[in-house]
């Protein structure tokens, strides 16, 4: 009696918890994701090799159920954040991954950039089109474009740049229908849009927020098989990891070097997200150095949420703060070699 009572509870509690994991709440969780190393991810053409390696850090995000709430509230390294604290304000979820994967794609430009500029290797660049970001509700573009579109002509007419094809949207009229040739899952595809006046410019639009597309060129070449990653936090790393496939002195020292941030084509290294649960991913991993944002020293930085957190977990990492590329590649130059 006493064993058919244990099974029934038990199989109750396994009940209960299938149908939480299916009952999402208003909010997502993030927690630690991974720490991979670069050498996989990042290829340049006939780039040189590498003792150590450089490593990406990650977190894991998505809307919380009950199960993943609970254990949020009593893990510190879960975080919850309301639904309107990442994505913006009527963003669908489809919007708000080609946003990240968008995010992820500029980072790796910007990385690019960086790190052929420090070695003095010469860019180029190919302009596709526009990349849709996001169609605002109730205007014109509403049930004809989407996210993820590459819109490449408008009315025939083929652009250098999104600044283009803003100028010759202004110098149409308010009614004025205007034909867009747009590819999306790798199918091309029409439509005509009547234009309508926006109230945030004043000036025609159809209600799209957009970004050019376009593909750097350089040689060699350099691949990123970020696969489903998004968002602009590994650029940094990337960075690293590319301009030391670039030259021939090996800057990881044999040292297994972690680390996040944002980073623009000026080599800046920005904020990020998440920096506790890196920290954690990191330390999972091996890392023996992590490369955190130091924000010119803020007392929010996350740098100093870096620090805390390895304090509370007790690694042996070493947290180097940087706020540039330049920064990091300095404290590399000066790090003796296993």
């Amino acid at each position: 009696m006493r064993n058919k009572y244990i099974i029934r509870s038990f199989m109750t509690a396994v009940i209960i918890l299938i149908i939480s994991s299916f009952y999402t709440l208003p909010y997502y969780v993030s927690k630690p994701g991974l720490a991979k190393e670069l050498g996989p991810i990042v290829q340049v053409e006939n780039g040189y090799e590498e003792a150590g390696s450089f490593m990406l850090t990650t977190v894991r995000m998505g809307k919380a159920n009950i199960y993943s709430y609970a254990m949020a509230k009593l893990n510190p390294y879960h975080e919850l954040y309301e639904i309107d604290e990442i994505r913006r304000e009527n963003e669908t979820v489809e919007e708000y991954n080609v946003r990240q994967l968008h995010l992820m794609s500029s980072s790796k430009q910007s990385a690019i950039e960086t790190a052929y500029k420090k070695a003095n290797i010469p860019i180029h660049y190919k302009y596709h089109g526009i990349f849709v970001l996001n169609v605002k509700p109730g205007m014109p573009a509403d049930g004809k474009l989407k996210a993820g579109d590459r819109i490449f002509k408008v009315d025939g007419n083929e652009f250098e740049s999104s600044d283009q094809f803003i100028k010759y949207i202004a110098g149409k009229n308010e009614g004025d229908v205007i034909e867009f040739t747009y590819e999306r899952q790798k199918k091309i595809n029409e439509t005509k849009i009547a234009l309508q006046m926006l109230q945030e410019t004043g000036k025609p639009g159809v209600g799209i927020s957009l970004v050019d597309d376009k593909e750097i060129e350089v040689n060699p070449n350099v691949t990123i098989n970020s696969e489903d990653i998004g968002g602009p936090s590994a650029g940094f790393m990337f960075s690293l990891e590319i301009y030391n496939q670039l030259v021939e002195e090996d800057y990881t020292r044999g040292y297994k070097i972690a680390g996040t941030g944002t980073i623009n084509s000026n080599g800046v290294i920005g904020r990020i997200g998440g920096i506790e649960q890196k920290i954690v991913a990191a330390d999972k991993a091996g890392a023996e150095i992590f490369f955190a944002p130091n924000e010119s020293g803020a007392q929010d930085s996350n740098y100093n949420a870096a620090v805390k957190t390895a304090k509370d977990i007790g690694t042996k990492m070493k947290i180097v703060p940087v706020d540039t590329f330049d920064e990091a590649i300095d404290y590399l130059n000066k790090l003796k070699s296993k």
